[in-house]
């Protein structure tokens, strides 16, 4: 398997404000290095009001967030790059 065949791009499934963290003052739910397994909460996608939970497809390693904090985000939008287990 390539490399590029062991990365998941995690992208926006709507568009909405990007959250890397639950509350300002909370530390964000993932850093650039941390393990996750799949279903992990990465972070939030807020549209109208409503805070969409955005979770691993896949177990394994963050290897990029491309999305800046509290940045506006359109529908596909890159959010994350994980390089899978295995």
């Amino acid at each position: 398997m390539s490399a590029a065949e062991n990365r998941i791009e995690v992208r926006a499934p709507m568009s909405g404000v990007f959250f890397r963290q639950p509350a300002p003052d909370q530390p964000a739910y993932v850093e650039l290095g941390d393990t996750v397994k799949k279903k992990q909460v990465l972070a939030l996608l807020e549209t109208m009001k409503v805070f969409q939970k955005v979770k691993s497809p896949a177990a394994g390693k963050i290897v990029e967030i491309a999305a800046q904090n509290e940045a506006p985000l359109k529908d596909d939008d890159l959010m994350f790059v994980i390089e899978k287990d295995g």
